[in-house]
C-alpha cells in the first residue's frame, strides 16, 4: 500500500493553512498535493491544475483520494465523498468532519442555501485568526497520527 497523502482543495484554502499543511507534510514525510482550477494556479511541484468548470476540482480530488489520505477542504459535499472513501476530511479552520455527523452538516448547508435563495442573508466566515491556525495544525497532527496508526 502506498503512503497516504495530504490533498488540499487549494481554490479556497487560506494561505496560512496551506503553509501549515506543507510544513507538517514535510515533517511527517507525507506528500502534500494541491488541487486548483487554472484560475488559482500555485507555483509548486505537487500542484494539479483542473478545469475551471463547476465542481471540477472537487470531482478530481474525490476521484484521487484513497483510504488514509487527509483531504483539506471547506466543501461539506466533498468532505462527505471523502469520508465515503475511508479518507479523512478536515476544514482549513481545524474542524474534523466525522462520518457520524456529516449528514447533519449536509442538512445544515441545505437549509442555509434554501434560506439564501429565499432572500435571506447568512453570515460569512469570520476573519482567520491565530487560533484558527493553531486549531488546524493540532487537528492535522491528530489525523496524521491516526492515519499512520490505521495503516501501520
Amino acid at each position: 500500500m502506498s503512503k497516504a497523502r495530504i490533498l488540499i482543495d487549494a481554490d479556497a484554502c487560506p494561505r496560512q493553512a496551506l503553509a501549515i499543511a506543507q510544513k507538517l507534510g514535510e515533517e511527517w514525510e507525507w506528500p502534500c498535493v494541491t488541487y486548483a482550477s487554472y484560475n488559482h494556479q500555485l507555483d509548486r511541484p505537487d500542484h494539479i491544475v483542473v478545469d475551471a468548470g463547476p465542481q471540477a476540482v472537487d470531482m478530481r480530488l474525490a476521484n484521487d483520494a484513497r483510504a488514509g489520505d487527509i483531504v483539506v477542504t471547506q466543501d461539506i459535499g466533498l468532505a462527505a465523498l471523502i469520508l465515503g472513501k475511508r479518507a479523512f476530511a478536515l476544514s482549513p479552520h481545524g474542524k474534523i468532519y466525522e462520518p457520524e455527523r456529516i449528514d447533519f452538516h449536509l442538512e445544515e448547508r441545505n437549509l442555509k442555501a434554501r434560506f439564501r435563495r429565499g432572500g435571506g442573508r447568512t453570515r460569512g466566515p469570520a476573519a482567520r485568526s491565530a487560533e484558527d491556525d493553531a486549531r488546524f495544525a493540532e487537528a492535522l497532527r491528530f489525523l496524521l497520527s491516526k492515519s499512520e496508526q490505521r495503516q501501520g
